[in-house]
């Protein structure tokens, strides 16, 4: 029985190169056994989530998403809540790529990366899920909330590539006089921490907004999210905190909580109850505390880049 693979593409991502490839991709995906077809995405809200979840309901057994890291996550949230659920393979064609680097999916060469299908090389991934009351979000990188999270995907890519870390530090010196904190109740495997915070990001890889050091001990499929917590401390203080995570330094600092944890569920108590604080799911808000979070072990399997 011929297996099919659906290819669902952003045509904006990556200086609108997408369009072009995608003869040469549905070519390589002939190449490894599947009968190929495309989806080229529109400006419609959910257009590749609902795209990704039509196929997986029509038998498809490989989707593949072009995209940046928000086409990724669309195609993810259209098949994770499914019982059963295609493999995944990845075309990075977006800014940071983040999913891509901790997968070793070649990022500066699209038909490279439409490649590693021909390799067989797979693995089951863990995806992380978000419950905002009812509804709920899925993501496979980070979740993040807190007034410092902006800077993990508030600097520009350009200045990024040119700047590197020290992009970062200019970005937290200026957001230092506009920071808040909040005060904020984490339940997590290990414990709680009651009181207030400058950030808290629950990773599930080692690579954000292109620094691989922040999350030093990330697995891919271990079923366990990072979980860091920074806690207020003196602007002075906070940026040697930045300089130090973005080289993997920063986990012994007294400021850090560095664990690792299932679940994780996230309110806002007291002053600060009243507020909307959003919570940011792969680089887009994804919904509002309270949250609860769910690692849902190897729950999709994607192609990842390297030999079988």
């Amino acid at each position: 029985m011929t297996k099919k693979a659906r290819l669902i593409y952003n045509p904006v991502s990556g200086h609108e190169q997408m369009p072009k490839n995608v003869a040469d991709i549905l070519d390589i995906l002939e190449q490894a056994g599947y009968e190929a077809s495309a989806f080229r995405t529109t400006p419609e809200e959910n257009s590749a989530k609902n795209e990704a979840t039509r196929a997986a309901k029509e038998g498809f057994d490989l989707i593949v998403a072009a995209g940046g890291d928000g086409t990724i996550n669309e195609v993810v949230n259209g098949i994770a809540f499914l019982e059963k659920r295609p493999k995944m393979a990845i075309i990075p064609a977006g800014t940071t790529n983040d999913y891509a680097r901790a997968l070793a999916i070649p990022r500066d060469d699209i038909k490279a990366a439409a490649e590693v299908v021909l390799n067989n090389n797979t693995r089951k991934m863990d995806v992380g899920k978000a419950l905002f009351g009812k509804t709920e979000q899925y993501f496979v990188n980070i979740a993040a909330s807190g007034s410092l999270t902006e800077l993990t995907y508030g600097v520009p890519s350009e200045i990024k590539s040119a700047l590197g870390y020290t992009a970062y530090l200019i970005k937290g010196a200026e957001m230092l006089p506009h920071l808040t904190e909040q005060k904020m109740r984490l339940t997590y495997d290990e414990g709680v921490y009651e009181g207030k915070l400058s950030m808290f990001l629950l990773g599930m890889t080692n690579s954000i907004g292109g620094f691989e050091q922040i999350m030093p001990d990330a697995q891919l499929s271990d079923g366990l999210f990072q979980l860091i917590v920074v806690k207020p401390a003196d602007p002075g203080n906070l940026l040697k905190l930045m300089a130090l995570a973005l080289n993997g330094r920063h986990v012994d600092d007294p400021n850090i909580i560095y664990t690792k944890t299932k679940s994780l569920k996230a309110e806002l108590i007291g002053s600060s109850k009243g507020s909307e604080l959003p919570v940011n799911l792969d680089g887009e808000i994804g919904g509002y505390c309270p949250v609860e979070f769910q690692n849902l072990q190897q729950h999709i399997e994607f192609y990842v880049g390297g030999q079988k």
